[in-house]
């Protein structure tokens, strides 16, 4: 099997720095969605999924940090 080329190394770290923008971006909104519509039922469900938004925010930031882990390693 052969070993993956620079490009294709490349184009992976890039995919997992925007899966980690992404999900940490959908845990901010989960988290933040309560204190821009307070009067809303909507708002109400973002308010008790704020382990879910934790949780994705986190993990967002891991891929983040896994992308510049891999980027200053060289």
């Amino acid at each position: 099997m052969p070993l993956p080329s620079a490009p294709q190394k490349s184009k992976a770290r890039n995919e997992i720095l925007i899966k980690g923008l992404t999900i940490a971006l959908i845990g901010i909104i989960i988290l933040l969605a309560p204190v821009f519509k307070p009067e809303s039922g909507i708002a109400q469900l973002f308010a008790q999924s704020h382990i879910v938004g934790w949780f994705a925010l986190v993990l967002g930031l891991a891929f983040i940090g896994q992308h510049l882990w891999v980027r200053f390693k060289k």
